[in-house]
């Protein structure tokens, strides 16, 4: 354990003059801050922390925002931006904060929905971890170290530079940040097989409350269990992970087939749903639900995007035999090394060199509002019906060049049948047949925009009750919904947590304000859909 005390962050005086129109205790808050950053006897260049007056931060501050709603002059900006290259830069962070009143917002990624990691209503500082993106691969044991500031992508990218017949079971976007993904559990494709990103992690280097560094054996068991799909920043700064790698074969297969709704969907979505939760583990199909425009009518098209762990030839009798509606040839399929199906599922061209995978700005950033649901009995074909309405009520013709959406569908089963409840916080196991992503995003600016395109992607939520969870309403935490329920930024009431608290982890909830009671007793690490401890 290293000891925790500041550390120098600044080797130089930075004065305060500049900052735009700071309150006197955001002045004093920030002072005290810096001095307590600048009297240690580890200095480290000026260029770790940025202050509003530093020509750079505004560009720091930015460059892992994904989400545009929260680029506009009412969000709140941070005093400070700190990125740290070194844990006792971590530790000293932590210790100045809390010793000054600062709150903390971790950020890896940046791709979290409701911007938590980057925005907040009190005076706080973010802990920017994208330096701390180290990727140390071990084939002999098949086990890697990740650092928390990586991307997916860069993980992906790196296992393929060492082995070509190992993977990791985690999402389909490459430029999501590790820290964030697997602190709420982290899915994809491999799931069925090998579970969550959660399920294969081996050990964990965080900083506490207190600014102690631990790995498992020193944190315990509880809060190990805790940070692997809790939401880590409830309860500590993950600096690092290690996980279990998987093995895939040399060569797998994907395919990509839509159908409209004049075409058959409906059939094949009923069907699908029947079929996917219980068909070979080593095979896992999702349906993409989109409105859509053909020949000037409207219409819903269901696009089945598969990934089978083996050769086409091994695929296409399962299929035939457990989903011959789907008409799946053999030039439908697309054979490929594991690494490559990342670019495919990402929305790539097939043949996109894997280099892109290091690519962290990919994509420009959109405005957007994501939910999700749990469905755990099949929905009859009547009310997939009702569902195509609803869909297509949320794009008109004017809007087709301007918004997407659409309802991704991810099936259970397999390994998700095995793993008990209670093994992590992710308690959304065995009885689900599928996870639905409800993924709404424009590109036209303006808070009239976003409210009228949030209200309706809520009225489609609201129509959905009668076909998901209920008692709770399950939902997904890496898919972070502030409508589930919140508590303000530097507040968090038992009550108003125990609302989002039991749809995000059910009855592990409990035992995660139990946790947090333990590891921090004052409620440092606190955002608006913290764990607070127990009373």
């Amino acid at each position: 354990m290293l000891n925790p005390k500041c550390f120098n962050f600044l080797t130089l005086f930075i004065s305060l003059l500049s900052l735009p129109s700071p309150t006197i205790s955001q002045s004093s808050s920030l002072t005290n801050f810096l001095h307590c950053l600048h009297y240690g006897s580890d200095p480290i260049v000026s260029q770790s922390i940025y202050i509003a007056s530093n020509p750079s931060f505004q560009t720091i501050l930015q460059a892992r925002i994904k989400n545009r709603r929260f680029l506009n002059p009412e969000t709140l900006k941070p005093v400070a931006i700190v990125v740290p290259t070194r844990i006792d830069h971590v530790q000293g962070t932590v210790i100045c904060a809390k010793d000054n009143g600062l709150q903390i917002r971790i950020r890896s990624g940046g791709h979290d929905y409701e911007g938590l990691s980057y925005r907040s209503n009190v005076t706080f500082i973010i802990l920017d971890m994208s330096n701390f993106r180290s990727i140390d691969i071990d084939v002999k044991t098949e086990t890697a170290w990740v650092q928390s500031g990586a991307t997916l992508g860069e993980l992906y990218y790196h296992i393929a530079n060492k082995t070509n017949m190992h993977g990791f079971p985690s999402g389909i976007c490459p430029t999501v940040g590790i820290g964030g993904h697997f602190s709420g559990g982290g899915y994809g494709n491999l799931m069925r097989k090998y579970g969550l990103s959660v399920d294969n992690i081996l050990d964990i280097i965080a900083v506490d409350a207190l600014g102690n560094v631990h790995d498992r054996a020193s944190m315990g068991e509880d809060l190990f269990w805790a940070i692997r799909g809790g939401g880590a920043a409830s309860f500590a700064v993950v600096v690092s992970y290690k996980i279990k790698l998987v093995r895939v074969p040399n060569k797998v297969t994907v395919f990509r087939k839509g159908f409209t709704l004049e075409q058959g969907a409906t059939d094949l979505v009923h069907k699908w749903q029947q079929v996917a939760p219980n068909i070979n583990e080593e095979f896992f199909i999702k349906v993409k639900l989109e409105p859509s425009f053909i020949n000037g009518n409207q219409t819903v098209t269901a696009t089945f995007i598969g990934f089978f762990l083996g050769r086409r030839e091994k695929l296409l009798p399962i299929i035939s035999k457990t989903f011959p509606e789907l008409n799946l040839t053999q030039q439908d399929c697309h054979e490929m090394r594991w690494v490559e199906t990342t670019l495919f599922w990402a929305g790539f061209p097939i043949g996109t060199p894997i280099e892109t995978l290091l690519n962290r700005t990919i994509w420009t950033p959109l405005f957007f509002k994501n939910k999700s649901d749990y469905v755990k009995s099949v929905i009859p074909k009547e009310s997939l019906n009702k569902i195509w309405k609803m869909t297509m009520a949320m794009m008109n013709r004017n809007d087709i060049n301007k918004t997407r959406f659409d309802l991704e569908c991810s099936p259970y089963g397999g390994k998700m049948n095995v793993i008990p409840e209670s093994n992590t916080p992710f308690p959304h196991r065995k009885g689900n047949l599928f996870l639905i992503q409800y993924a709404f995003s424009w590109i036209d600016e303006g808070n009239n925009v976003s409210f009228n395109n949030i209200k309706k992607l809520r009225k489609l939520y609201d129509g959905m009750t009668p076909y998901v969870s209920k008692d709770p309403r399950e939902c997904f935490l890496n898919y972070r919904d502030l409508d589930i329920g919140s508590n303000r930024s530097n507040e968090t009431s038992f009550d108003d947590a125990k609302i989002y608290g039991r749809k995000y982890f059910k009855d592990n909830y409990t035992r995660l304000t139990k946790v947090k009671a333990s590891v921090d007793p004052n409620n440092f690490f606190k955002y608006e859909q913290s764990i607070p401890p127990i009373k």
